[in-house]
């Protein structure tokens, strides 16, 4: 064993070794900026279906469409929502009995929505009594600025029945100054994506995370929203939603009034 040990070039194991350290990060390059390679250690759970009830809150996050499935079917819906969600955010107008003048916030929020958001809130003849959310969320940076926007404006957020509040787009509803929710509307949350650079090593990748968490839940203490709502987040997988039963909306101050 000596004689074997004493005939190997260590420059020869050292090529080995960074020959296998370049091969591990093109399969983590080709992962992250692919999205080609699957993990070999994360096996894939069936999630359930149907409404949701307590104890029984994760369901599978899609951004296509909502899930009507999710949602009581009793009832009318308060204000007309799309099934599928636009592309990015769609503003309009409704005039509800009981509610008032509605602008409605639909679709996926992506770059420069708040921009288009600020530009028609201007824009408007007349200001709403209630800003109403269905969207699958989105780019949190933009979803924070149109919170902010929505409390600078002194403005009532809602989600409404048959509606669909997830992912970054709780921190909209955060916004408002009252925030009504109906139990028969779903707000939910899950573990974000934050703005980084591609291929950037793991320490600064990690530091922006905790950057863009911070500023998240300052975001939620400034609007007066207890920030323990990050724990239903950070607890729940990018690919899952946690849906947040009536005591949640409640205690974490998401929610200032519910409605059926």
């Amino acid at each position: 064993m000596m004689n074997l040990l004493s005939r190997l070039d260590p420059r020869s194991g050292l090529r080995y070794v960074l020959i296998l350290q370049l091969a591990i990060a093109g399969v983590l390059i080709a992962s992250d900026v692919l999205g080609v390679v699957p993990s070999p250690f994360k096996e894939r759970v069936e999630l359930p279906t149907g409404p949701i009830s307590p104890g029984d809150q994760r369901r599978e996050y899609r951004t296509d469409r909502s899930d009507p499935s999710l949602l009581p079917q009793d009832g009318p819906l308060d204000v007309p929502v799309p099934e599928a969600f636009p592309n990015r955010l769609d503003f309009s107008v409704q005039e509800v009995e009981g509610l008032g003048r509605i602008l409605l916030l639909s679709g996926q929020i992506e770059v420069d929505d708040s921009a288009r958001f600020a530009s028609y809130l201007s824009d408007m003849q007349e200001k709403p009594d209630l800003v109403a959310l269905h969207s699958p969320g989105g780019v949190v940076s933009e979803a924070l600025s149109i919170g902010k926007q929505v409390r600078g404006a002194e403005l009532a957020t809602a989600v409404l029945a048959g509606s669909m509040c997830v992912s970054s787009c709780p921190y909209v509803l955060a916004g408002g100054e009252e925030r009504i929710v109906s139990l028969r509307g779903i707000v939910g949350m899950h573990q974000h994506y934050y703005d980084q650079p591609r291929l950037i090593p793991v320490v600064f990748a990690v530091e922006g995370i905790q950057k863009g968490q911070g500023e998240t839940m300052q975001h939620l203490i400034d609007l007066g929203v207890d920030p323990s709502l990050m724990l239903f987040s950070l607890n729940t997988p990018p690919e899952e939603i946690y849906a947040l039963i009536k005591e949640e909306l409640v205690d974490t101050r998401i929610a200032t009034q519910i409605i059926d």
